[in-house]
């Protein structure tokens, strides 16, 4: 099975996750070819993780159950070629060379997104696109014996090329997501400050939560992390209720779309027992929160009316009034407090960091893990944490502050 060289980009912060996401997805009987056993058990092979991406091989397979089940990555690229370049003549004798033909079919049309440039002498973005749209358009024009790629006018699909320049070197990457895999589904309409879903599972992984342990966010608004760690907790995986990119193109393969999709949906188990509990004052996100959570579970097949919601509480409640169960073991706070972005705000922000202070006494030995734009916010909680990181939440810059014990 031909192998591939993809590149997992993710919030700044959690390419140690997404590493060890990809290091657990484990091909099932039917995708072991050949006598290696264990070398074809280790389908994704890490490359390089660093500054919100992981560069990883793998095979056709490989791709499909990464867009299927990868929770803290926000794209998936396939590195279609990678080559020196500083100047504009070696960016499109590079690009000339890639073969395109292989993975864009005939009557597809072709754009490059996005374009970054980073300690290279190429920095004009408008004139790299314009260089790279042209060798690839020129190259596949060339192969299909066309005089020119349909485009959006002629209702024409459209491969998404997307160009990385780092010291002189380019990587030309053809996009397979599609809409960014944090796009789930199951939040159309997303509440005020939205977390995106991909940085509530980093948050997550990185808090250490399993579902042995109960989980409270006070702040649940639209449910993000307590769908996410629900997903979690079910191994169900996230990209079950959408389509790819991928799936458009020449190197797609739908029967074993249809074979990972039907053996992901297959391993979801609502029975597993767990506790998780999310409260907010505001009545109207708390109802976006219950049916973002139906809709979840929807997507991947399960009728609304009979999925069930074992072990998941959602109470309209203050800050003031969180509570753990009585029984509960001591478990994990994970949430996302309000940020203060606009004029005036921030002062409101801050007075309910000082608030949260009375968390420690009602969860008293539990751990807690949230994620805000607030740099500062230990000297409002009152207590230094254990641990903090730069996660990013999308454009917004923001840090994951950790706290072993309460």
């Amino acid at each position: 099975m031909h192998e591939y060289t993809a590149i997992a980009f993710c919030a700044i912060g959690a390419e140690k996750v997404v590493s060890n996401e990809l290091k657990k997805l484990i091909p099932s009987a039917s995708e072991n070819i050949g006598k290696d056993t264990e070398k074809n058990q280790r389908q994704y092979t890490i490359l390089e993780s660093s500054f919100g991406r992981v560069r990883f091989k793998t095979n056709q397979h490989g791709l499909y159950r990464a867009l299927f089940s990868l929770r803290t990555a926000d794209r998936l690229l396939l590195e279609a070629g990678n080559f020196p370049a500083d100047n504009f003549d070696s960016l499109f004798e590079g690009t000339s060379q890639i073969p395109f033909e292989d993975y864009i079919p005939r009557g597809m049309g072709l754009k490059v997104a996005k374009v970054r440039s980073s300690a290279s002498q190429l920095k004009a973005a408008t004139s790299i696109q314009a260089i790279v749209h042209k060798a690839a358009a020129q190259r596949l024009c060339d192969r299909y014996g066309i005089r020119r790629l349909p485009d959006v006018q002629d209702n024409a699909e459209q491969a998404e090329l997307r160009v990385f320049i780092e010291k002189n070197n380019a990587a030309i990457l053809l996009d397979l997501s599609g809409e960014p895999l944090f796009k789930r589904g199951y939040r159309p309409g997303g509440g005020i400050a939205p977390l995106r879903e991909s940085t509530a599972a980093a948050i997550i992984l990185l808090s250490g939560w399993r579902r042995k342990f109960p989980l409270y966010d006070p702040f649940c608004g639209s449910g993000t992390i307590i769908i996410e760690a629900a997903l979690y907790a079910w191994d169900q995986a996230p990209g079950l209720g959408r389509d790819f990119a991928l799936s458009g193109l020449a190197i797609a393969d739908k029967a074993a779309e249809k074979t990972i999709r039907r053996e992901l949906t297959e391993k979801i188990d609502y029975s597993r027992p767990i506790s998780i509990t999310g409260s907010d004052a505001d009545k109207k996100a708390l109802s976006l929160a219950k049916t973002n959570l139906k809709l979840a579970q929807a997507l991947a097949g399960s009728s609304i009316k009979s999925a069930p919601e074992p072990g998941i509480e959602l109470k309209c409640l203050p800050l003031k009034d969180a509570a753990p169960a009585m029984s509960s073991i001591p478990g994990f706070i994970i949430t996302n407090p309000p940020y203060g972005l606009r004029l005036g705000e921030t002062e409101e922000a801050e007075a309910r960091y000082a608030e949260m202070a009375e968390l420690s006494t009602a969860f008293s030995g539990w751990k807690l893990a949230l994620i805000c734009n607030h740099k500062g916010f230990e000297s409002h909680f009152g207590k230094k944490a254990s641990s903090c990181r730069e996660l990013k939440n999308g454009a917004v810059d923001t840090w994951l502050f950790q706290y072993d014990k309460l």
